[in-house]
This record gives structure tokens, sequence and C-alpha cells, in this order.
């Protein structure tokens, strides 16, 4: 034992002054002058191995089996999980925290709803025939003048051409007070809302479109239970009939209840680096009840473990800052409450924020996010910065002749709320419930017209539902880039105006999908 020790204590030492010494004497990398850290971050990849990320899956599969059989927030599957990274973490020298992450247990309506037209005329709308109480709405009892927002009237003729609230600046000239009148269509109802919120509105009604299958009310679940107005959804006769008349005023009233749980998230610094030069790397610790989630996400919770196990005695230049974040499952609550706690000066100090969320799904591919949206296809680039974040993981990829491909950041995980406030982001995925393509499959082996991952968001996510080598090359992957950028920003730009952080992170799942807008 005492051997092994010594030795061990000698690879880090090695690693150290490997890592730390030319760095600090090497100038900028050039056109004709090696890239120093490229060099070093690819010979710490080379520490981190797939077979002691698989060891912390290993664990966190023995605490699902422990715990019914789920890692789920608020469950002591969840809380177990928790404590295994954190001991681990501490050992290793790092400065641990914990932040409070609140999500909805139940939502009940405690009483009918009301919806009446008062002026220019008195109309009582039926529910659930005229209009529906939307889940998750909070309580409250208005009697105000109604204002549309950004309606197209008439309706037009095709779905989701509406975009109605859907930005900060369909708000001008918004009379706080007043109810915000809202047509479905383009973007999220959550963000409809958020934005109706920030303007002042003491309400929201939401109507539907329009169009033939759109025109009945809508009963949904809006998944943010903080906005503290009542929230109701009308047919599409209805909301033309509150928006005939400049002067319509109604009472709206919800009578309803959430009861709320509490989470987790851990936080981990480095004793070393700026502390206002920080360099972030983000995975979520918490599965779905219905399994253990070892590929969604201890995966990704595993391997940025491992690596900051394998950087804790490196001096690095730039602060690490890792988080294990609890309640993705349950609307990405997790990473944004804690961004939405952070203040404008604290984002500011992150310069690089990577998210790594299902890095060995069993029919995988290697998906990069795409931060300068060079497909021009699906959502927009990510914050200046993020291009850099996804080019330095395809120096690794290229560099071992690895295949990788562009996904967009579509608001499924926890990059969301660091994007909205405009901090670089990127990062891997491997893969969730959609299908391999024919091409994919020639690229990357496995199985055409098949998920990527089978048992994503299911019981048999567990020990068995992991791509080993995908595992090993990814983690090798994350390795490489946080060793990076823990040197060197230079290639980032610097922090631009903090925007405030949005209310609520889109769900990571809607069901059904056309619920989503």
């Amino acid at each position: 034992m005492r051997l092994t020790l010594r030795r061990s204590m000698v690879r880090t030492a090695a690693l150290v002054t490997a890592v730390a010494l030319p760095l600090a004497f090497s100038p900028p990398a050039s056109a004709t002058t090696i890239d120093v850290t490229d060099v070093l971050a690819n010979a710490f990849a080379t520490q981190i191995k797939g077979s002691n990320v698989k060891k912390h899956l290993d664990r966190f599969q023995e605490i699902a089996n422990a715990n019914g059989g789920n890692r789920a927030a608020g469950t002591p599957g969840h809380a177990a999980s928790l404590a295994y990274v954190q001991d681990k973490l501490r050992k290793a020298g790092y400065k641990t925290s914990t932040t409070n992450v609140e999500f909805p247990l139940n939502w009940e309506e405690l009483s009918p709803s009301v919806l009446q037209q008062t002026a220019p005329e008195v109309k009582t709308y039926a529910n659930p025939a005229d209009y529906v109480t939307v889940i998750s709405s909070g309580s409250g009892d208005v009697t105000a003048q109604v204002q549309g927002v950004d309606l197209i009237i008439p309706p037009p003729p095709a779905p989701n051409t509406s975009t109605s609230g859907c930005e900060t600046a369909d708000f001008a000239g918004f009379v706080p007070g007043r109810i915000a009148l809202l047509q479905r269509g383009t973007c999220p109802f959550v963000d409809k809302a958020t934005n109706a919120k920030a303007a002042g509105a003491s309400g929201v009604i939401f109507f539907n479109e329009g169009q033939p299958g759109r025109t009945d009310p809508l009963l949904f679940d809006i998944s943010e239970w903080r906005f503290g107005f009542p929230i109701v959804m009308a047919s599409t006769t209805v909301g033309l009939d509150l928006a005939d008349s400049p002067n319509t005023s109604v009472h709206l009233k919800v009578d309803a209840k959430t009861t709320v749980g509490q989470s987790k998230n851990l936080i981990a610094e480095s004793r070393w680096g700026k502390s206002d030069q920080v360099v972030m790397a983000g995975a979520h610790l918490d599965s779905v009840p219905e399994g253990p989630g070892i590929n969604d996400n201890a995966s990704g919770s595993a391997a940025i473990l491992e690596t900051a196990l394998k950087l804790a005695n490196v001096p690095t230049k730039n602060r690490l800052r890792f988080a294990w974040w609890s309640a993705e499952e349950l609307g990405l609550l997790g990473s944004d409450q804690y961004v939405a706690g952070l203040s404008a000066a604290e984002r500011k100090k992150i310069r690089v924020y990577m998210n790594f969320d299902m890095i060995a799904s069993p029919n995988d591919v290697t998906f990069l996010y795409d931060g300068d949206d060079s497909d021009a296809e699906g959502a927009g680039p990510g914050p200046a910065g993020s291009a850099q974040i996804e080019k330095r993981l395809e120096k690794f990829y290229g560099k071992r002749h690895l295949p990788f491909k562009g996904t967009d950041f579509d608001g499924r995980s926890d990059y969301g709320a660091f994007i909205a406030n405009g901090i670089p982001s990127g990062g891997i995925f491997t893969g969730a419930e959609g299908v391999k393509t024919a091409e994919e499959a020639a690229i990357w082996g496995g199985t055409a017209d098949a998920p990527y991952d089978p048992c994503y968001h299911a019981d048999c996510d567990g020990i068995t539902n992991i791509n080993a080598a995908a595992l090993d090359r990814n983690s090798k992957a994350i390795g490489y880039a946080t060793a990076y950028f823990a040197y060197d920003l230079s290639s980032i730009p610097a922090p631009a105006a903090t925007t405030l952080s949005k209310l609520a992170a889109k769900p990571a799942a809607q069901a059904p999908e056309d619920a989503a807008i």
C-alpha cells in the first residue's frame, strides 16, 4: 500500500510539473509556434481512463439498487449520489458547496376558475368549453383591462405563424397591471408567460391559433409554478372576442396550490486560478423516477468527476468550477435556479460553460453543440465564444481521426440558462430517443433506424446500457477541453453585458409535443 501511494504521488507531481511549468513560461501560440496548451491538454486527456469513469458508474448503479431503483431529484437515491461525489471531491481538496433547488411535487386546483368579460359587455365563459386552467398556474383574482400582444387577426392560415409574446420587444407599450392576451404559436408558452411577467402583467390568457385542430382550449402544463399570477388557455373564439375591443376588461380567477419539494445542486471549485476567470463544466446528477439513469446522466456526472479528480493537484491559470445539477429531468430547474441566483458580476466571471448530458449512448453518435450554427438550420448560434468551444472539441476528435457531427442547442439540457445569459457554451451529446440514420451508422457503426439510446428514460438505463468505447473517448475529450481552457481563454471573447436570466428554462421534455407551443 505504501509503495502504491508513493507511485501515485510521483505521477501526480510529474503531471503538475509537465502541465504547469511550461505553460507558465511559454509564449502564446502563433502560426509559427506550437500550441503548448494543446499539446499538454492532449497529454492530460490520456490520464482520463474510461475504466475509472466506469467505477463511478458502478457506484451510481449500486446507489440506485439500494434506493428503489432510481436517483431522482428529492429522493434518497439522489442524496446518496450527491454524497458520493461530494466525498470524493472534498478528499481531493476541492471547496464544495450546495445550492437549494425547488421543484413542484403536486399542483391542484382548489376551486373552479373564473373567466368573465366585464366590459364593454358582461359575458361569462364556460370551463372547459370556452377555456381551461393551465396546469401549474399560480393563484390570483384579478379584474383588469386586457391588452393583446402582437396578435395576428384574423388568424393566419398556417400554424406556428404567430410570434405573439415570443420576444421582449413584443411588450413595448404594455401597461403594467393589465392582463396579457397572447396567441399560441412559434415559441413555448413558458417563454411567452416569462416575457409577460417581466412586462408587469397581472395575468395571462392564451388563446388557440384558429387552424383546423387548433381552435379549442388546449390543456397543458406550463411546467413553471413561480409566475405568481393566474394563467388560462381559451379557444380561438374567446380570444378573438376579447381582442375585439381595445377597452375589454375581464375578471380572471384561479385558485390553485403547488406543493414544492427540495433538492440540491453540488458545486465544486478548485483552489487554483483567477477567481474572475471561471471555466465551468456541468452535468445533471438526477435520474428519472423510472430508472437508475446510468447513461442519462450518470455518464456525464462520472466523466466530469473523474476529470475534476485528475485536475485536483494541477495548478491552473483559470479557476475551475464543476457542477452536478439536480431536477434537470423536471425542467432544467437546478441549473436555471443556480444561474438566476448569481449576480450579474458573478455571471460575467464564467467565461466558458461546457455541458455533458449523455456521453455513452449504446447506439451513439458524437454530437458537438453547434456553437456557430454552421449548418444554418434549427436553433441559432450560441453566445459569442460558443463557436470556439465547439472548435476546441473538434480539434480533439480531429487529431484522433474520430468523426463528429453538430447538433442544435435545442433547449433540452442545462446549457439553457447559461446561453440565456450570454455565457459561451458547448458540450458533447451522444443521442437520446432520436433515431440513428443509415448515414450515421455507416460512420459510427451501430444500428440504423434504431434509437441512439433504446433505454432513454426507462428502467433498463442501467450499467449494461453503456457504450464503453464512447464513454472512454468522450471522457478523454472532456478532460482535454477542461484542461485546455483551464490555461488558455484567449480565444474566448470578453464577456458582454449580462442579460437577465429567464424565470424558467424550457422543460426537458413535453407530452404531447405540441403542448410546448
